[in-house]
């Protein structure tokens, strides 16, 4: 079947026709004089409005390209323009997914893709599920959740994990242990045993992946160890959840295998996951064994802000959140949304965006969704072999999914800390040929832990960070790559 780019403005012409047609059939009626707007002032409205958002980057307070793989810089790119035209459609009707009268269709399509996420993570048929706000709402369900069920025991989490777990622990006045890391980003399991050995733990949040290094905490070999201490395993997938299609694919690479730096996307009949080595591989299939999960549409998912999702094993969980209304749950006798949720009104145009989305990109490996992500996959390894072949730049740790972390070479912290900030700042600030990255704090002894030969003159130093989350980056990367060494050549010299 032929294939194209979507043309936005057609998807969204198509879908206000439609929903013109759709409201006229319900009859004509006056609009009230109170909605109107005087036409002088929204000019001059709209024009500042759009000036704002169209404003160069170097201006104080413009945008970033975030559609452009110039742009490597935080976990950020526009939807998809087949989700942009559902959720605009949706939006002019503004369906609430709260309760089953407020939005039935986008109700049902939401129970539909939520079922569709938890079958990619294989998680049981009678799992419990909802879209949320994002990440940060889904994370809070889950420790929500898990303070119910252990009311008298707290959680551990990694030390680079994100924050967003210490901040919903003390908003649920939980107990909260951050567990130190490996020099690569992962959770250590000797030090997390240790802080299970004094039973106050009732969940453990293992990441897949951490949004700063990228790295897979060991969820597959963790797994023996919270069974053998009554832990629940709640996986915060937030970032990287959607990579677990590509592990599912059943590619096998061996930890020693160099992994494929092939330029193009995958041939035909030629499987997307040998770019992932099959020790990170085996702890994305590892998800289908967690108590609680977490994903976000709104990043990998080609979803507009803000569309995350928690999932629950147990279905009976949803007592947690019994509650009644009087005035809401009366149109059926149906399972409401908003029954098992800590929100009330969501946007019923995220579950339609999604719905949509996945019906031209299903989640699947050979197609859809899994050669997108198969792309940036590639790019960053592709990145990493150039990095490491480079005189001045260096590889700080192997990617495993699409963030690639890195500094200039030199000698001392303190050097890689200045010149890697003169990279990012000269970069962003070059008008003509400009590079958006990201930087990430590193403590002295992890970093000298993988780089014995920097001398650790102070406490931390600003690595460079980059997240190739976009497919257009692997055309892209070889062209990142001069820029950003050439910075680099800058910096140091």
């Amino acid at each position: 079947m032929p294939r194209r780019y979507p043309d936005i403005r057609s998807l969204l012409e198509q879908a206000h026709d439609t929903i013109d047609q759709w409201e006229a059939s319900f009859g004509p009626f006056e609009r009230h004089p109170t909605m109107s707007v005087d036409e002088e002032r929204l000019g001059t409205a709209l024009e500042e409005y759009l000036g704002r958002l169209t404003a160069p980057p170097a201006d104080d307070g413009g945008n970033y390209p975030f559609f452009h793989p110039r742009y490597a810089g935080q976990m950020l790119k526009p939807p998809h323009p087949v989700a942009m035209a559902a959720y605009t459609a949706a939006m002019r009707i503004n369906p609430n997914n709260h309760a089953l009268d407020g939005g039935p269709p986008t109700g049902q399509m939401e129970k539909e893709v939520v079922r569709d996420v938890a079958a990619m993570f294989g998680l049981p048929d009678d799992h419990l599920g909802h879209l949320t706000g994002g990440g940060t709402m889904a994370n809070l369900e889950a420790l929500f959740v898990a303070r119910e069920l252990h009311p008298d025991k707290g959680i551990a989490y990694s030390a680079d994990a994100h924050y967003t777990h210490s901040r919903m622990a003390h908003i649920l006045r939980m107990e909260a242990r951050a567990v130190s890391a490996t020099p690569e980003g992962r959770i250590d399991l000797n030090a997390l045993e240790d802080v299970l050995k004094t039973g106050d733990i009732g969940t453990v949040v293992l990441s897949a992946t951490t949004t700063g290094l990228g790295a897979v905490d060991p969820i597959a070999d963790a797994l023996s160890l919270l069974r053998r201490y009554g832990v629940r395993l709640h996986v915060d997938a937030a970032y990287g959840g959607f990579f677990a299609l590509l592990a599912h694919n059943g590619a096998e690479v061996s930890e020693n295998e160099p992994l494929p730096l092939s330029g193009g996307g995958p041939r035909s009949g030629e499987g997307v996951t040998g770019s992932i080595p099959e020790f990170t591989a085996r702890h994305f299939r590892a998800i289908a064994e967690a108590d609680s999960v977490v994903i976000d549409p709104h990043k990998h998912g080609l979803q507009p802000y803000g569309c995350g999702c928690v999932l629950f094993r147990d279905s009976s969980v949803g007592r947690f959140y019994r509650h009644d209304s009087p005035y809401t749950y009366f149109t059926s006798e149906e399972l409401h949304l908003g029954e098992i949720s800590l929100e009330c009104s969501r946007p019923g145009a995220a579950a339609g965006a999604l719905w949509l989305a996945l019906k031209c990109l299903p989640l699947e490996a050979e197609e859809g969704l899994g050669p997108i992500l198969a792309a940036g996959l590639r790019a960053a390894r592709r990145w990493a072999a150039l990095i490491e072949a480079s005189d001045v730049l260096e590889l700080y740790t192997q990617p495993e999914t699409d963030i690639v972390t890195y500094f200039p070479n030199a000698g001392t912290l303190s050097l890689v800390d200045a010149a890697g900030q003169s990279v990012f700042e000269r970069g962003m600030a070059d008008a003509d040929d400009p590079v958006f990255l990201s930087t990430y704090r590193m403590d002295a002894e992890r970093m000298v832990a993988l780089h014995p030969h920097l001398e650790a003159d102070r406490p931390h130093a600003r690595i460079l960070r980059s997240v190739l989350m976009k497919p257009e980056h692997e055309a892209f990367v070889d062209r990142l790559h001069a820029r950003v060494a050439s910075l680099a050549r800058s910096a140091t010299s």
